[in-house]
């Protein structure tokens, strides 16, 4: 039987909701999701109650809703392929996180759903296997200035959509009115993700030019930094690789991007960071994770590099992957 969700509902929770549109998963190589409980109620900054996580195309995030708030099924939105998964913290932090993967198959419906934080421990389809802590996660977008993170503290509203396609799936999320230091932007991500691929392309825009936004990998123990520039010097990529994952085993993370749009790259305590020219231009870069438990995944720092090495070429030739 399901559950009739009223629009007194909605105002009553905080969120609005659009509900999903179907989606074949079991033959598709691409997936995008966000999942919220709509019938519990809030309690200061955590949802309490509420029957089942519902899935929907377009969700705006409470005002109530922090870190581990429990109202949103793994924190945010996820999208995968047939190989890796990622996810994007839905709150101040901003982090993203990624999901290894045993399987090709689709994960994501059925993460979380038998306990909020279930998928940090490993099952037959994989596990959360970053530890962002405090840091940048993988390729997601904060604010460096004056030797400090901002984070997304003060964010008047934020919306967030998905979209799966036959060749491809992603989330859009549009932050209205976020504030740092003096500066007051909307700001948009948009991540996408193709099938047979680990990386996910992430495009990005302000709407005014300010100093210090930011990308990055955060640091972790037993790794070694990598980086490289193509032959045109116009790409280049700053990755890490080593016994770097929650299980703990060997996970190789990179960034690849425009030399062209970066200001500077702090090495800080917690992350490698790039951080980009202003701009009121979209940007798009790529980020990656390749974790050694994949189904015929990369196991060696050397198959890391020549992965690497190949995928600088063909930005070195089209300009795009």
């Amino acid at each position: 039987m399901k559950t009739k969700i009223t629009i007194a509902t909605l105002l009553l929770v905080g969120i609005t909701a659009v509900k999903a549109q179907k989606y074949d998963i079991k033959t598709a190589k691409t997936y995008a999701e966000i999942s919220a409980k709509t019938d519990g109620k809030w309690e200061a900054r955590k949802y309490i109650g509420g029957t089942v996580f519902k899935n929907v195309d377009r969700l705006k995030l409470a005002p109530e809703h922090t870190d581990h708030s429990f109202d949103i099924r793994y924190e945010g939105p996820g999208w995968e392929s047939n190989r890796i998964g990622y996810r994007l913290y839905l709150d101040w932090r901003n982090a993203i996180d990624i999901f290894g993967k045993k399987t090709s198959e689709i994960v994501l419906p059925k993460v979380g759903q038998d306990n909020f934080d279930s998928y940090h421990e490993m099952s037959d389809w994989g596990a959360d296997i970053l530890k962002a802590g405090k840091g940048i996660g993988i390729g997601s977008i904060d604010r460096y200035l004056n030797n400090e993170k901002l984070h997304f503290y003060e964010v008047d509203s934020a919306i967030a959509t998905v979209v799966n396609k036959t060749n491809e799936s992603g989330v859009k999320v549009q932050y209205y009115g976020w504030k740092t230091a003096s500066d007051k932007i909307d700001f948009t991500s948009v991540l996408t993700i193709k099938p047979n691929e680990l990386y996910t392309q992430h495009t990005i825009q302000a709407s005014k030019e300010i100093k210090g936004i930011c990308t990055g990998i955060v640091k972790q123990k037993n790794t070694e930094l990598l980086k490289k520039e193509s032959k045109n010097k116009k790409w280049a990529y700053l990755a890490t690789y080593g016994q770097q994952s929650l299980v703990p085993d060997k996970l190789g993370m990179a960034i690849f991007y425009q030399i062209n749009t970066i200001e500077n790259t702090p090495d800080t305590d917690l992350d490698y960071l790039l951080v980009f020219k202003p701009t009121t231009k979209a940007t798009s870069f790529y980020f990656l994770g390749a974790w050694e438990q994949e189904p015929n995944g990369i196991k060696s720092k050397e198959e890391f590099v020549k992965y690497l090495d190949q995928k600088l070429e063909v930005l070195n030739r089209k300009g795009k992957m």
